[in-house]
């Protein structure tokens, strides 16, 4: 990594779409001087560290899987059984907020429409919604909520508004075939109910990530919607949480460092795909763990393997 003293690399082709697609164009402008040559970079940039951690897993009896693409080349830097479709809990709303922002852009749907908390399948155990005073918020302030803070109430809300079969219709758009939202969200699944709220590929989902912030999910005005909303989530304790990034004021970081994710937790599954890009390249990527959730020691090894990957994607992107 960079010491304080050294002059920061001008932005590479893929910080500059991510820097778009967050809609940060104002940090472009902090980032000036000579962009470092690739070849110089080669001996930092390997991903051996997060490999031999995802290995481990694996050895222990975890499922895993891993994806990520250089933005500015389309080259896929890391992989590892991405085709496999796993449980990825909350990482299914980043297709919801897809559909929304759509129909908000095409007028299908009223920003401010208001939607009532209801008490039908509300979820319980965990969310900012349940915690609050309102009794209904408008379409789009739950929006926020889902992205931000992964309210399972607000996303369900959301998921009402828009139609199931309307965000089956977009991922198969979006070229997600091996990707579904299977259910609502819930607090117990019963024999009737789905086993998952979603499954996904890392690979699908490190594409749409990717196609965010290139603008090119439905059109710009769409890609910039989601991304935006994405950019406050407070969820950086995993692949972000080598970044440093404040996690309630990220989408202004003062280094330049642009930022996009979406986390998934249930028991026993972690996953989260996003967009990191800093002064030498730009990264989308996705990694998913299903582990046998026994002890805290269980849990903490799959969280070490994705700050594991944060650190090497740190180290690719700077």
């Amino acid at each position: 990594m960079n010491s304080a003293s050294a002059s920061v690399p001008e932005p590479s082709d893929g910080a500059r779409r991510a820097a778009e697609g967050l809609v940060a164009a104002s940090h472009r402008s902090q980032r000036a001087g000579r962009r470092m040559p690739r070849r110089a970079a080669v001996g930092r940039r390997s991903f051996s560290s997060t490999l031999r951690a995802l290995e481990q897993l694996a050895t222990s009896g975890a499922q895993v899987s891993v994806h990520a693409t250089d933005l500015d080349t389309g080259r896929t830097i890391v992989s590892g059984d991405d085709h496999v479709p796993l449980p990825i809990a909350g990482l299914g709303v980043v297709p919801v907020l897809v559909e929304a922002a759509a129909a908000l852009d095409a007028g299908a749907l009223d920003a401010l429409r208001i939607v009532d908390r209801t008490t039908d399948g509300f979820v319980t155990g965990s969310g900012l919604w349940r915690s609050l005073r309102a009794p209904a918020l408008p379409l789009i302030d739950l929006a926020v909520l889902a992205a931000a803070t992964g309210d399972p109430n607000a996303a369900n809300a959301l998921l009402d508004a828009v139609g199931h079969d309307q965000v089956r219709a977009r991922m198969v758009s979006l070229g997600m075939p091996r990707s579904a939202l299977l259910d609502r969200f819930r607090d117990t699944r019963g024999p009737d109910d789905a086993p998952h709220v979603a499954v996904g590929t890392t690979r699908e989902f490190a594409q749409l990530f990717s196609a965010l912030v290139n603008s090119k999910v439905v059109d710009a005005s769409v890609s910039s919607q989601v991304s935006e909303w994405l950019s406050l989530n407070q969820d950086l304790s995993l692949v972000a949480a080598a970044t440093g990034l404040d996690p309630f004021a990220h989408e202004h970081d003062a280094h330049g460092l642009l930022f996009i994710n979406k986390t998934g937790r249930d028991r026993g599954v972690r996953a989260e795909a996003g967009v990191l890009a800093g002064p030498r390249a730009g990264v989308a990527y996705a990694l998913t763990v299903c582990f046998d959730d026994l002890s805290i020691s269980h849990r903490l090894r799959a969280h070490q393997a994705f700050r594991v990957l944060g650190t090497d994607l740190m180290e690719y992107t700077h």
